[in-house]
């Protein structure tokens, strides 16, 4: 009989002690994966690859009867050695093998060189092993980067008394009507795959007040651009008992804030391995939808052709307009008109033309949609009506509202967009682990 209690003695040292004064000139033991091989002949360099970095271990042969020939890369290993101060290596350190154990041996040769700094490969190839395109330390970096936005995400909103919640991804009805959602059988019965939490996390506003989620949502649209994604990772949060619709653009640029220095704090390396200069968010300035049209319009010489909507082009001349004169990565633009919003969003009583809504624009593209959601019955089912929708499909959703909601609203950020513009990338499946668009299924 024997009893786990959660802790368990490892052989093998962690990063720390590896860069602790303490252990030079100590003996430790590690593992990790041999990332490249560097062979000089009586002296052969052995990069390894761990979690945290590459470190460097040296194969000197008078040292060991170890042969270099048996070691190839991609081998996970477990060395041990003598730990060594060595300023021309990684992190000023490197290992002196006395002994090498080998863990696992590739059946074959990598298919792309992971040892350059930069992937000397295309997008598809590298979509197409991207297990392996993955162990490149700057195309992981980017993942690190993407992590500390979620992280964020959920911290920022824990501390200011957001609930979590994890909703439906299978339902009989898409939250934004239309045509582009994906249709599938469930045991027999027409379903849909989410678009977006939307009715779940509002309905929760009337339970716990203030909720979030992060999770995929599907769209099933035909686009085959550098921008778009028919599956996703949306950061939600919706929030009742709100003021006004700026309020969700307070917290939202709340969240900016407490992100960026949460990267600066303990996200420097990946930062510095992709040449990140972080924006800054301290204020982030606000502008209505006809006149943010109007400026870009003026100032560049462009033409307003769709008084509706914005344009790929509108929204990176919006943004090079705001950075030109305001030194503004970020410039949310309300009031969109109601068209072109969805039938919960909430019309501006004082212009019924357009709506409490809003986009954050990240350089020029769009990275969240948001706004205030009509949180009353009857004016709910009367726009609804006013639309030629049917109510069909969404009982239980009226239902919460026909017994009394608080004024409420949220947003949905794009964090494969939102990652994408902060690290300089130009399509978004470069910041999305394993992308699913047109094209794409595997792996």
């Amino acid at each position: 009989m024997e009893f786990i209690d959660g802790t368990w003695e490892k052989e093998t040292c962690g990063w720390d002690v590896l860069m602790s004064e303490k252990m030079l000139g100590r003996e430790v033991c590690v593992d990790g994966a041999i990332h490249s091989i560097r062979n000089m002949g009586d002296v052969a360099f052995i990069i390894l690859r761990k979690k945290e970095g590459l470190f460097q271990c040296v194969l000197e042969k008078k040292e060991t009867d170890l042969s270099i020939h048996q070691i190839r890369e991609a081998m996970t290993v477990r060395v041990k050695g003598v730990l060594l101060k060595e300023e021309r290596a990684p992190h000023n350190r490197e290992l002196c093998i006395c002994k090498l154990e080998i863990l696992s041996v590739p059946a074959e040769p990598l298919p792309i060189a992971i040892d350059k700094w930069k992937l000397n490969t295309s997008l598809e190839a590298k979509l197409d092993y991207r297990t392996v395109s993955l162990r490149n330390v700057r195309e992981r970096s980017k993942f690190k980067i993407q992590e500390a936005l979620a992280r964020a995400f959920r911290d920022y909103l824990y501390s200011q008394g957001f609930t979590e919640i994890h909703t439906p991804k299978i339902g009989s009805k898409g939250a934004e009507g239309g045509a582009n959602v994906f249709k599938l059988a469930y045991f027999h019965k027409p379903a849909v795959l989410a678009q977006s939490p939307q009715f779940y996390k509002q309905m929760m506003t009337g339970v716990f007040d203030r909720v979030f989620e992060t999770g995929p949502v599907f769209r099933a649209e035909k686009h085959n651009t550098k921008r778009h994604l028919n599956e996703y990772t949306s950061l939600d949060f919706e929030m009742g008992y709100i003021d006004s619709f700026e309020e969700i653009m307070a917290m939202e640029t709340g969240f900016l804030k407490y992100a960026m220095e949460l990267l600066e704090k303990d996200y420097e390396k990946e930062l510095s391995i992709l040449k990140i200069k972080l924006p800054d968010v301290s204020r982030i300035p606000a502008v209505r939808f006809d006149t943010a049209k109007k400026l870009a319009a003026e100032k560049y010489h462009r033409k307003i052709r769709n008084p509706y909507d914005l344009e790929p082009e509108e929204e990176s001349l919006i943004g090079r307009y705001f950075k030109e004169e305001y030194g503004s990565d970020f410039v949310f633009v309300t009031h969109y008109p109601s068209k072109k919003r969805p039938f919960y969003a909430m019309d501006d009583p004082e212009d019924e033309r357009y709506t409490l809504s809003f986009d954050l624009l990240f350089r020029g593209l769009e990275i969240t949609t948001g706004g205030q959601r009509i949180h009353d019955y009857e004016t709910l089912r009367k726009k609804i009506a006013d639309r030629g929708m049917s109510e069909e499909g969404m009982e239980q959703y009226l239902d919460t509202f026909k017994y009394g909601m608080p004024p409420h609203g949220g947003l949905g950020i794009g964090l494969e967009r939102l990652t994408m513009q902060l690290i300089g990338e130009d399509n978004v499946k470069e910041t999305c682990l394993f992308p699913r668009y047109m094209n794409r299924l595997e792996p």
